[in-house]
């Protein structure tokens, strides 16, 4: 029998310090990790919710005009929270720079900034987000200010590739091809035809006509200045990792009950046990509960003998709408229990749907009672 998640409890749990809220797009994971961080916030928890998202939902939830890539306190008249709530959003340059410029040298540090071949891959080299996200969580949870981070991941599939990112970022940089187009500037002239050979010569020549030789020279001086700070780089990566693994992280993948987003959740639940990530359950967002017992059928029954008499038409609408309404709750839960067959230990809480769109602290509150059922 599937067990009810408690997020009350994960969060009143001093030792837990992580939480990161993952699952596929459109399925509220921006919403679920602000409703835990203001309900952390107003038990106790010195928060900071950090998203990934660059939709501007969050801070608009939280009374903010913006978010920066540093953590902002969220004051608001009104809340006045026994601990307390920060939030910013993930700027991947802004961390890649700061990263640089406090892992390398002043004067190494302004060639890897000023370089374009490294301006190109601090916003469009494939797992760059992810990277910078685990960068951003590690010197948040370095710096020792906040009782507990809340992550919002990127929201589609790849919500799971920052686990993948510093070992894919680590390939690519100190991969061959790289090492091969910066040889010029490392070997020069006849020292690299003897390094390489005619034929590696031959490839070089290629490459340059098709990617220019402009190019080639900015990997080659991105690569040495980037050298100096290359070992750490990949030990931070390694740190946050083990961060990720250890007993005061969980993981809270969100889904919507509808058979994509309960893919996409069981996805996510098998990589993170592939990984050893501890996971805290399931939260599945925008469920149809009924008030009611009455069955689906004997609504329709009823609407279609007071439709035969002619009486009370309001009446009788009431009815097919709550029939309707059984039909989704049926339904929902027969894709449920799919999931639940398949992933028998995990810890599930519905979160009913709301009337409206969440925009602001009230609306947070309300999503946060929903998880914990009060």
């Amino acid at each position: 029998m599937t067990t009810t998640l408690d997020v009350d409890r994960l969060i009143d749990n001093p030792g837990m310090r992580v939480i990161v809220c993952c699952g596929s797009g459109g399925v509220g994971k921006t919403t679920t990790a602000a409703a835990i961080g203001l309900r952390a916030a107003e038990r106790g928890r010195k928060t900071v919710v950090l998203t990934i998202d660059p939709a501007r939902r969050l801070a608009q939830a939280l009374g903010l005009r913006e978010l920066s890539n540093t953590p902002r306190e969220v004051e608001v008249e009104g809340f006045e929270p026994a601990g307390q709530l920060s939030a910013m959003m993930l700027d991947m340059r802004r961390t890649f720079d700061d990263m640089v410029l406090a892992h390398a040298g002043e004067k190494r540090a302004q060639e890897v900034l000023a370089n374009p071949f490294y301006k190109t891959i601090s916003t469009s080299f494939s797992g760059t987000q992810e990277y910078m996200a685990m960068e951003k969580l590690g010197q948040l949870a370095g710096e020792g200010t906040w009782d507990l981070i809340v992550v919002d991941t990127p929201p589609s599939r790849s919500a799971l590739d920052f686990l993948d990112a510093p070992q894919r970022m680590s390939t690519a940089l100190d991969g061959r091809i790289i090492r091969m187009l910066s040889a010029p500037a490392r070997t020069g002239g006849w020292g690299l035809r003897k390094v390489v050979g005619a034929g590696v010569m031959m490839f070089a020549k290629v490459v340059s006509t098709i990617v220019g030789g402009q190019l080639l020279a900015d990997a080659s001086a991105f690569v040495q200045a980037f050298d100096s700070m290359f070992g750490g780089f990949k030990q931070r990566a390694r740190k946050t990792y083990e961060l990720l693994r250890s007993e005061g992280t969980s993981f809270v993948v969100v889904a919507s009950p509808e058979p994509d987003a309960l893919r996409e959740a069981s996805y996510f639940v098998e990589r993170l046990a592939t990984e050893q990530m501890p996971l805290a359950g399931l939260v599945i967002n925008r469920t149809h509960p009924v008030l009611s017992g009455l069955s689906g059928s004997r609504a329709s029954a009823a609407a279609d003998k007071l439709d035969e008499n002619g009486e009370a038409p309001l009446a009788a609408a009431v009815l097919r709408l709550h029939a309707d309404r059984v039909a989704v709750r049926d339904r929902e839960r027969r894709l449920l229990a799919r999931f639940t067959k398949a992933h028998p230990s995990v810890k599930v809480v519905g979160v009913p749907a709301m009337p409206a769109d969440v925009h602001d602290l009230d609306g947070l509150r309300t999503i946060g009672d929903r998880l914990t059922g009060s």
